[in-house]
């Protein structure tokens, strides 16, 4: 049987707007996939929705399909897309309509049953993350574009696979070559060349526009990652592997229809812009399914202090005690200083001469984080240190979102495909399920001999990843193949997690865990609590990690000088 080449051409709810079009005339694809879906996205929505009723879908997938749809049409392309968001059946009608006003026969299904907002009182939503089986079913009964809700990322490559394939839901292995596949794809240029942590060794044109990726599957689940020719960016084992560790955490992944083993994938380069995937075993799936709760957690202020020139500190130390004193009257029930001293002595610009002093304040009411802080703040402004000013004059104060995740058994989540001529086919839970459990830590290679070494930045020698899951957050680090296997020894022995906490001190005080991916050349460190209450509420300079894994490469360690 030949491959399914499955593409994507969204990895958030924001992405290059031609994308649709870049991937349905850069080359041949049997599937495009959107992805659309966020913790944060599923907030925004659920706000849409308060307000609208008719509202909570990504309505930028209608405007994209708008001007594709015709193309996808006479090329034979199916398009599967999480875009339905809290409102899948709303985006099919609205899908409709549209093919309806251009005249193009397209049939349109939809998958639902994610929406558990009525039995979890108090929050503005709560979606199950579903598997692949809903949308197989819509495609196996001649669905040409298929609108969901809440599913897992990847199932938007396991569904059209196992339909393609006829997978049954016992077949794990080829189901989780299939999940691996779509973590890979679910983020878009992230898989070729986009965030990489060693852009700087590529030709600065390669990551002007990035294509999007594409994943040729097989019967048996092993792919080749790939793009189209003459896209922009590059496919290297690199790119797969740092996108492989992207918001995951132990050996064992786990999702709805299967617990896919991080540590059994191979991946071999395949030529140029191809990467081979192989050899990636399956379990069944835990007994629960993952719901995802977005509520909203209070108000939120803040304002930035600019201090300039000298006796920054002092400067600091003085505003603090004056707003502290101020904001006694009506005391917010959290209150967080940062002082970012972006500063430096004898600048040549007043902006590198300066300082940045922030102040977030939040509470369960408004008043106390609106007028309380902009008039404790602005009667300052003749009053304080030499130089008063700010970034910008405090607002009113906005509410602020908490996304959570709890869990519950698969039978009670009503998993349905509803078909373009209107029949609904349940989709049964899996017979089969396995509790979660880690893996026994691999046997770790054998330390490189000693020697000289040199103080330098861990980039020098290792590329990492990082990203958010609620309130947690997840650093991949890998050694490329092109360092040598001594660099990878030394990394394994070397990056504890005693060693993450000192050089995250952040983290110092948090639980910190060690998941060793030899396969991978890899470590990935889940931290929880990093995050406070997740990306909505915007805990930290970074609520979602981004740059987690870029700050742990910047710091110095000692090194040894025969990897340098």
């Amino acid at each position: 049987m030949t491959a399914l080449r499955i593409g994507n051409a969204s990895g958030f709810y924001g992405d290059r707007f031609d994308a649709l079009r870049e991937m349905l005339t850069g080359g041949a694809l049997d599937v495009l996939t959107g992805d659309y879906l966020a913790e944060l996205t599923m907030l925004i929505l659920a706000r849409d929705r308060i307000k609208d009723p008719t509202a909570g879908y990504a309505r930028t997938f209608l405007r994209q399909l708008e001007e594709t749809l015709g193309l996808a049409h006479e090329r034979g392309v199916r398009i599967v897309t999480n875009a339905g968001g809290l409102n899948p059946a709303g985006l099919a009608d609205a899908v409709r309509e549209l093919a309806g006003r251009l005249g193009i026969p397209v049939r349109v299904a939809h998958v639902e049953g994610d929406d558990l907002t009525a039995s979890h009182p108090g929050v503005l939503a709560a979606h199950a993350y579903l598997g692949g089986f809903g949308i197989a079913a819509c495609l196996r009964e001649g669905a040409d574009i298929v609108v969901t809700g809440r599913v897992t990322d990847a199932a938007l490559v396991t569904g059209p696979a196992a339909a393609h394939f006829g997978w049954a839901p016992t077949e794990y292995d080829r189901l989780a070559g299939a999940v691996v596949a779509g973590h890979v794809l679910e983020c878009g240029t992230q898989a070729t060349g986009g965030n990489y942590a060693f852009f700087g060794e590529r030709p600065p044109g390669d990551l002007l526009r990035p294509g999007f990726p594409l994943a040729e599957l097989h019967e048996d689940g092993s792919c080749v990652i790939t793009k189209h020719p003459g896209t922009g960016g590059f496919v290297d084992v690199g790119t797969v592997t740092a996108q492989l560790l992207y918001e995951t955490g132990g050996a064992r992944y786990a999702g709805p229809d299967v617990t896919t083993r991080l540590d059994t994938v191979r991946l071999t380069q395949d030529g140029p812009d191809r990467v081979r995937v192989e050899g990636v075993e399956g379990e069944a799936p835990p007994p629960t399914l993952k719901v995802g709760r977005s509520r909203l957690g209070g108000f939120r202020n803040e304002v930035v202090f600019v201090l300039t020139g000298l006796d920054i500190e002092a400067k600091a130390a003085l505003v603090r005690e004056q707003m502290t004193g101020a904001l006694a009257r009506t005391p917010p029930a959290e209150v967080r200083w940062e002082l970012v001293r972006t500063d430096r002595p004898d600048a040549d610009t007043e902006e590198t001469a300066s300082a940045l002093l922030r102040l977030v304040v939040r509470d369960p009411g408004q008043e106390a984080v609106g007028r309380a802080l902009s008039g404790a703040a602005i009667e300052l402004a003749l009053a304080s240190y030499p130089g008063f000013h700010v970034v910008a004059p405090p607002g009113k104060g906005a509410p602020y979102g908490v996304f959570e995740d709890v869990y519950v058994p698969h039978g009670g989540v009503h998993h349905v495909a509803v078909l373009h001529d209107g029949r609904r086919i349940t989709v049964d839970p899996p017979h089969a399920t396995a509790v979660l459990a880690d893996v026994p830590e691999p046997e770790l290679p054998e330390p490189p001999a000693p020697g000289p070494t040199r103080r330098a930045p861990l980039g020098l020698i290792a590329g990492a990843r990082s990203g958010d899951k609620g309130g947690n957050a997840n650093v991949g680090v890998w050694v490329p193949e092109a360092r040598g296997d001594d660099a990878w020894r030394w990394l394994a022995h070397e990056l504890t997690v005693e060693r993450f906490r000192e050089l995250i001190p952040e983290a110092h005080a948090l639980p910190v865990t060690r998941h060793v991916l030899p396969r991978l050349r890899a470590l990935n460190f889940l931290v929880e609590g990093i995050l406070g209450e997740g990306v909505a509420a915007q805990a930290r300079f970074d609520p979602q990690a981004k740059a987690l894994g870029e700050w742990l490469r910047s710091r110095h360690l000692d090194i040894p000088e025969a990897l340098l």
